[in-house]
């Protein structure tokens, strides 16, 4: 192969490779930009209808005038904001831990699996808004009583999930490790916690939003003003008031906390993952 060839091959190699960079800030800015023109458009097509209907704001608040709401009560909303996002947190954490444990337990006895795990689908299939009130009555502290709900509804996803990643280890490697004579301890910490990551990862980014779906529940069961006041007590108090605005501006909130939740757990799953797993891996095309 002559000189001419090879430089010829490494241009053509800088070409692919300048291509590839532009194809992926394509793919980046497009992730970016598809949303925002859609969220765009639904917006002005939503203020497009109250303006030409006349709808008036106790009906259908423009979002220029959720926004403006927003803005003016912040002051009522961001303590109930800071109150659900406490519950939110609290619960996952809780959930979190006690999910993993008892799937690691699960995982060293096949027999404690049977016979708990059918108690954690109990857990999972019974609606929080039937035995919300329950706790309420049984538990004394408003707070304590909420952070129970939201974390009924988180736990299952972990443990589930955490679960079903400890079990899938690959068994010729379990019977390789069984073989070199390793522990218990051993496997679980070599093989089949690292097995669990993308599971537990994907539980927790499911779990995530279940806790704020499940302290809003419990929020609109308790219905309690004062220190435990939460968005969704705004958001009952704003619907007795006819304060649609406010009532919107809490819902946007909540999805804005969502939203972060999810973007926040994707974001340390793709961490965790991109150097090892191929779920995250990047794809040379």
């Amino acid at each position: 192969m002559t000189r001419a060839d090879l430089a010829a091959e490494a241009v053509d190699a800088a070409q692919r490779a300048a291509a590839a960079v532009d194809a992926r800030r394509r793919e980046r800015l497009a992730r970016v930009l598809a949303p925002l023109v859609v969220g765009l458009i639904v917006l002005a097509s939503w203020d497009l209808v109250v303006r030409i209907n006349g709808i008036p704001p106790y009906i259908l608040p423009g979002p220029l005038l959720v926004a403006e709401s927003l803005v003016n009560d912040w002051g009522t909303l961001w303590p109930s904001l800071v109150v659900t996002i406490e519950i939110t947190v609290l619960a996952l954490t809780v959930a979190t831990f006690g999910g993993l444990l008892l799937a690691i337990l699960f995982a060293q006895s096949k027999w404690i699996e049977l016979s708990f795990f059918p108690y954690a689908v109990v857990l999972q299939v019974t609606p929080v808004i039937a035995i919300a009130p329950l706790i309420l009555i049984y538990v004394e502290n408003v707070h304590v009583a909420l952070l129970i709900c939201a974390w009924i509804v988180a736990f299952f996803p972990i443990l589930s999930n955490t679960t079903l990643g400890l079990n899938s280890a690959d068994h010729n490697l379990l019977a390789l490790f069984r073989l070199y004579g390793a522990t218990r301890w051993q496997t679980l910490r070599y093989l089949r916690l690292p097995s669990a990551m993308p599971y537990f990862l994907a539980g927790l980014r499911i779990a995530g939003g279940l806790a704020l779906i499940g302290a809003i529940v419990a929020e609109f069961a308790a219905g309690s003003a004062g220190t435990s006041s939460g968005l969704a007590y705004r958001i009952l108090e704003s619907g007795y008031r006819l304060q649609i605005p406010r009532m919107f501006a809490a819902l946007l909130l909540i999805s804005l906390t969502g939203i972060v939740i999810f973007l926040a757990f994707t974001l340390l799953q793709h961490l965790i993952l991109r150097r090892w797993h191929e779920s995250a891996a990047r794809r040379e095309e």
